[in-house]
This record gives C-alpha cells, structure tokens and sequence, in this order.
C-alpha cells in the first residue's frame, strides 16, 4: 500500500470512532455544563418511593367520636386541600382546611355515621382522594335535653308575654347554652334572658314589647354541652307577633278595673278582690292561660274541704289565669252586689258575666294586669311575674352577666 493509501485509511477510522463515540452519548443521557456525560450515573439510580398519603383525625376511637370535641383531619405524607364530610343520609357538614388541618365549623349528630373524603396532593405532585368513616357517640333521651318554648309558632300575644324555654333535663352549663340562644325583634328592643332555675329561662324586653313587633327566639341547642354528660337535643326557631297592647289596672281599694288598649280607656269595670285572708297580691300579672269555663276547688289552694272557706263550683265562665298559685279573673254572678264595693273572694278578681264574657273576647295570652291597693306583692316566679323586678335585677339572671 502506498504511503497516500495509508494516510487515508487512518483518517476514516479516526472518523469512524469519533462518530461511534458520539452516538454512545446520545444514547446514555444528556451533557453536564463542563461537557462531560451523567448519563451512566442517572441510569444506575432508581427513582425515589412515593409513600401513600395517609388521613388521619384527632378523635381518638373513630368508633365514638365525641360531638362536643372539635373535629380535625390531618394528612401525612402530603398537603391536604380539601375535605367533604357527610352524614350517612346525605347531609353535609360545613369545614375549613387552617393550616395543615380541615377544622369542622358545624356540629355533629350523637348515633351518626360519617364519610370523609379527603383531596390531598401527594409527593409527587399526584392529587390523590382518601376516605375515612367514623361514628359518633351514641346518646340516649336521658343525656338529650329537649327544648319546650312559648310562645307557640306564629301565636299573636300579648305586649307582657315572656319568651319561656324549659328543658326536660337539667342545664348546667348555662353560658354555653345562652351563647347560642338568641331573640331578635322588629322593631329593634333591648331584652335578656333570666335563669330561672336549671330546667327554665326566660326572656322579656326592657319594657313591654311594643304592638305589632314581629319576635324571633332561635334556639342553635343541637349537641351543645348542657354540662354533667347532657347535650342540646335539638336546634328549634319559633316565630310570634305581639298584638294589641292590652292593659288593665286593677285598684283594689276602690274596686274598679280600668281596661286599656293601645292607650285609650274602652271600659271601667266594677270588681271585688281577696278579702281579709286571702288577700290579692299587688304587682304586674301577664295572663297565662284562658277556660271558657274551669272547675274550681278549694283544695288546689290549701284549702280543705272540711274548711268552712272551702268551695268547689264546677262552671266558673271566663276564666284567665294571673298566677300559679290560683289568682284568676272570671265571672262571679254571685257576688255582683259587691262588686265596686268590696272585696269578698278568695283572692281572685271577679265581674259580672257580662263583663267578664265581653273582657274574655278581647284578651290574649300575655295581656297585662297591673294590681295596686294592697301589702301583698307577686314575686317574679309566680306565673308570668317577669315584670316585678326591674330590667337591671332580671338581666342579672342572665348566666352572660
């Protein structure tokens, strides 16, 4: 071979393994800055584990999750971004991820099952969904307190009537309880809510409500602590409408009732009241309840029937409540000739039937009663006695302060 020939065949080898070793850098991974090949390092290291997002709550037995600790569900292994909660039946629960956490805002059922489904991002940046499923403590009637409320829905009352709510179980706890017990009137009017004891509370504005307010009493009870195991049994909203302002001012010394509707005097009636014994009580009386006609006897009050005062009549027309302890007003054909002259019941306000019919037709439950002439005076827990105190002692009933 000629020296020329030799040269040639030197160059297209060369050639040749530069090419080769061009192509084997193509295959292996792409250059580093400097010019060197990583791609043999990358091909030998494996890819990093995903680990599973894991869901986890801050009850500690998901079997019995107690509806008066606050709810969280946290992810591991990822960033939660958002959680649906459902009850068994459908209904959901109302919740907001804070930080690294989905707090609940609403409150769970007692005997509940519940779905949580949480939407998570995962390491690798895969959105993945995670469920949990718990259930809530069971509660029997006897750790429920049930909520009765008067007024009734849509019932029209009187300018004295109270807001009454009474629980068939005892509320210890009376702050939590008046935290979410709220009344709202339009037109706006002061009020407060005064404890009467465990099973009742009451609620009256600073003065008499004003006719034609519209009243709203919401009772957001459902699972809030009532202290000592108990919880609110239910949530209830009761809506009313104050009508006429219907009051009547009862002398007992002169014997007469001045009977007032939103200001203007539409009669003045003759009347007797408690004689020497059984004397009426002087204050502020709401009437609480009416009977066309009650059976009325002695030994309801105290009175015995071997008690030469006894008495027991069957047909008393026109009857309405003032007190519980037995004060009515009502139709008393049989001492019209003292009415207007002296007082000779049994403490109750009575009239002729005709009058009596004629004020029946017209009262409502919670119209007013004001009493003065004597030294015997109603106390704030003897029927609806809510007007006896003024508004500064009966907001200090409230369990708020």
């Amino acid at each position: 071979m000629s020296a020329r020939l030799r040269a040639i065949g030197a160059a297209l080898l060369l050639t040749a393994s530069l090419a080769a070793c061009d192509a084997a850098g193509s295959a292996g991974g792409s250059a580093d800055a400097d010019g060197s090949s990583s791609g043999s390092t990358e091909a030998t290291e494996q890819a990093a584990p995903v680990k599973p997002v894991k869901i986890t709550a801050t009850a500690s037995d998901l079997r019995s999750v107690n509806i008066a600790q606050p709810l969280r569900i946290r992810a591991a292994e990822g960033t939660l971004e958002g959680v649906d909660v459902t009850a068994k039946d459908g209904t959901p629960l109302q919740g907001d991820v804070k930080g690294e956490a989905w707090v609940l805002s609403s409150r769970l059922e007692p005997g509940t099952d519940y779905v949580a489904r949480a939407r998570a991002t995962r390491s690798d940046g895969e959105s993945v969904t995670k469920v949990l499923r718990f259930h809530t403590e069971d509660l029997t009637l006897a750790e429920q307190a049930y909520p009765s409320v008067a007024p009734l829905a849509g019932e029209t009352v009187g300018v004295g009537m109270p807001v009454v709510v009474k629980f068939d179980l005892p509320v210890t706890d009376k702050a939590a309880f008046e935290r979410h017990m709220t009344v709202t009137t339009t037109p706006a009017q002061a009020g407060s809510w005064h404890w009467f004891s465990d099973t009742q509370v009451r609620y009256r504005p600073k003065t008499y409500w004003q006719a034609g307010t519209d009243v709203s009493v919401d009772l957001d009870l459902n699972s809030i602590p009532a202290g000592n195991g108990i919880y609110g049994q239910e949530s209830r909203r009761v809506d009313f409408h104050i009508g006429d302002a219907n009051v009547y001012k009862v002398n007992a010394q002169t014997h007469q009732m001045q009977v007032f509707s939103n200001g203007t005097l539409l009669r003045t009636i003759p009347i007797t009241t408690g004689k020497a014994g059984f004397t009426t009580r002087s204050g502020t009386k709401v009437i609480s309840e009416k009977f066309a006609e009650k059976r009325m006897n002695s030994e309801t009050v105290g009175i015995s029937s071997s008690d030469p005062e006894a008495y027991d009549i069957d047909d008393v027309q026109w009857a309405m409540r003032l007190t519980d302890t037995g004060e009515f007003i009502h139709a008393a054909p049989w001492s019209v000739g003292s009415q207007g002259y002296a007082n000779v019941s049994h403490g109750c306000t009575g009239m002729s039937t005709e009058n009596a019919a004629w004020l029946y037709a017209m009262t409502k439950r919670g119209d007013v009663v004001e009493y003065t002439g004597t030294d015997r005076y109603m106390t704030l827990d003897n029927g609806y006695g809510d007007w006896n105190e003024d508004f500064a002692a009966y907001k200090a009933g409230s369990a708020l302060g």
